[in-house]
């Protein structure tokens, strides 16, 4: 197995630079149906599937049980609002690492204070202020992944020539899953601290 070092590393930067976030003012201000809102979101978030060709982005049975478990507000009169499409699009991005329980406890408070509100701070402006963060964490990213890649392949240098490439590829893979279980780790702890208030709440109740 032989890899292209440099084709391999500008392919993947290269990929970073195509992430783009669903800017809030492509997002129609009417109310939709839900089959307007599966093709809004496939049309939009298709490219960042794994297999675009297969992948499902979210389906009417997804939706559904969202609105079931209470991570997104119900439609009204079976209409989606702008303000349901900017939680989905949360969901679509969290649901690839957190669990619905998580899912859950992250985004109640936010529909809770924020959803359907006639004021100047809503879900929107929560969206714009998180996704606006996005250009500068790219940069950083990238940085990080370049430092892992040359030192994933400084190792194994005494391997057999055969497995050489292959083992600094592995080498690169486990850098990356171990900063991603790490950064999974912090966010399940950050989760829970916020159940804490919950808990408390229900001891004192008994």
């Amino acid at each position: 197995m032989r890899i292209d070092k440099n084709d391999l590393l500008r392919s993947i930067l290269e990929s970073f630079d195509r992430i783009d976030y669903i800017k809030t003012a492509d997002i129609p201000n009417i109310e939709l149906y839900m089959d307007q809102v599966t093709t809004f979101m496939d049309r939009n978030l298709r490219k960042n599937a794994r297999y675009p060709d297969a992948d499902k982005v979210m389906t009417k049975t997804m939706i559904n049980n969202y609105a079931k478990n209470d991570l997104l507000p119900p439609p009204v009169r079976k209409k989606y609002s702008k303000e349901h499409i900017l939680v989905l699009i949360f969901i679509y991005y969290y649901k690839g690492i957190l669990s619905i329980s998580d899912i859950q406890t992250l985004l109640q408070p936010i529909t809770e204070r924020f959803f359907n509100k006639n004021e100047d701070f809503h879900i929107e402006t929560i969206y714009e202020e998180v996704f606006s963060m996005q250009s500068g964490q790219i940069e950083a990213l990238k940085k990080d992944v370049i430092e892992m890649y040359n030192r994933a392949m400084e190792t194994f240098e005494d391997a057999p020539d055969e497995n050489k490439e292959f083992l600094k590829l592995f080498s690169f893979i486990c850098l990356l899953s171990f900063d991603v279980y790490m950064k999974k780790m912090l966010i399940e702890k950050l989760i829970d601290s916020m159940k804490e208030p919950d808990r408390k709440k229900e001891k004192k109740d008994k």
